[in-house]
């Protein structure tokens, strides 16, 4: 317990100060982030109002259930940003008030003035994740559920339903409209197969209305086949399907990261991966699950120029400002290379965390030069020998 204790004296060295930095930062960042929600809360509210209001029996009750659909989208997107905002105004106080000088003069070396901001961070990171996982994914499905139908009131509770979906079996092509799941039954809506022979070319044209799996094989509902050679059209109320495709198969393949939660990606993934699927595109989202809460952990680094630095290099302005440019580049990277690994350009890791890898040396970088890089003079008398 004393080597602990020891330990924690040298990390922290004062728990009445980490608990003063711990309460501005924390402090900060929640009055910047509900501010930034408002604000863009209701200037998304003036854009879409018009035609939430334009469904049938709409009233006030409906832009209530928007806002609560699409505020947690918000809070989660502008989490990091209201971070550095809050990182740099708390450093920035700080070192207006000589706060940081003191800490210094104390003899706290730089890492250990940030440490505060990053236990904070890793608060807020924490936090961020949590709400992803628990009311995001959510209010993503409902609301794009909603939007799909014109902001329709009374509308069924979503069932789960997910988008079109292409699938390669053998020599046939098969589109599905929708696919949902209605208790334990996976439910496939308006299947249409386009069948080929060997060399590709078309020899048949299936359409159903709706199938479902049951007792281990597919059934097609009101169905119409078209052949090309004869062109006669059949239709038939029920016909057997003999696809090994499972439904599992057909869930994993309309996935969208931003609706499920962690767990439920990773067993998408390892379906999707039992058919030889590739599944880099849902490997690079499953990673910048973590990777963007855990964004939160940069910015003091980042903002750490705003508390650093002499004097003579510069006023505290601009050194905010340039701690903003480097958020802001961070978030341009980050976007970007998110991008690159949903379309499949690049690898999912390099995807997820190449952008946080390059400004965690970069803003290191920053600190070195502006606290450890700086050149030692002695003051010397006139006539001294060298």
């Amino acid at each position: 317990m004393e080597t602990l204790r020891i330990i924690r004296r040298y990390i922290v060295p004062s728990r009445t100060l980490a608990r003063y930095m711990v309460r501005m930062q924390l402090g900060r960042f929640f009055g910047i982030l509900i501010g930034l929600t408002a604000i863009l809360q209701l200037l998304v509210l003036m854009a879409v109002s018009d035609e939430i209001m334009a469904a049938d029996g709409a009233s006030w009750v409906s832009l209530v259930s928007f806002v609560s659909m699409r505020a947690p989208q918000l809070i989660s997107q502008f989490t990091p940003f209201a971070a550095l905002l809050a990182s740099l105004l708390t450093l920035a106080t700080l070192n207006q008030h000589s706060e940081v000088v003191i800490m210094k003069a104390s003899g706290l070396s730089a890492h250990r003035i940030l440490l505060p901001l990053g236990i904070a961070s890793a608060i807020i990171g924490i936090a961020h994740f949590t709400f992803n996982e628990t009311v995001v994914v959510k209010a993503n499905a409902e609301l794009e559920y909603w939007e799909a139908h014109d902001y329709a009131v009374d509308l069924p509770p979503n069932e789960g339903l997910a988008g079109r979906v292409w699938l390669k079996e053998g020599n046939s092509i098969v589109l599905v409209e929708a696919v949902s799941r209605i208790r334990n039954r996976v439910v496939l809506d308006k299947v249409s197969l386009f069948e080929r022979d060997d060399t590709g070319r078309l020899t048949g044209m299936v359409r159903a209305d709706f199938g479902w799996y049951q007792d281990g094989k597919w059934t097609l509902h009101e169905v119409r086949k078209f052949d090309p050679q004869s062109h006669v059209l059949t239709i038939n109320a029920t016909q057997d399907w003999n696809i090994p495709t499972r439904p599992e198969r057909f869930l994993a393949l309309t996935i969208k990261p931003d609706h499920v939660s962690f767990p439920s990606l990773w067993f998408s993934m390892k379906e999707l991966e039992k058919d030889g699927l590739p599944t880099d595109r849902l490997m690079a989202s499953f990673l910048h699950k973590i990777a963007g809460p855990a964004s939160t952990f940069l910015m003091p680094l980042l903002a750490a120029v705003a508390a650093f630095g002499v004097t003579r290099a510069g006023n505290l302005a601009i050194r905010i400002v340039f701690g903003m440019a480097l958020g802001f580049s961070f978030f341009v990277a980050d976007n970007f290379m998110r991008a690159m690994g949903e379309f499949g350009v690049a690898p999912p890791f390099l995807a997820a965390w190449a952008p946080f890898l390059l400004f965690l040396l970069l803003g290191y970088s920053v600190i070195f030069y502006t606290e450890e890089g700086q050149p030692k003079f002695k003051s010397k008398r006139k006539g001294a020998t060298e």
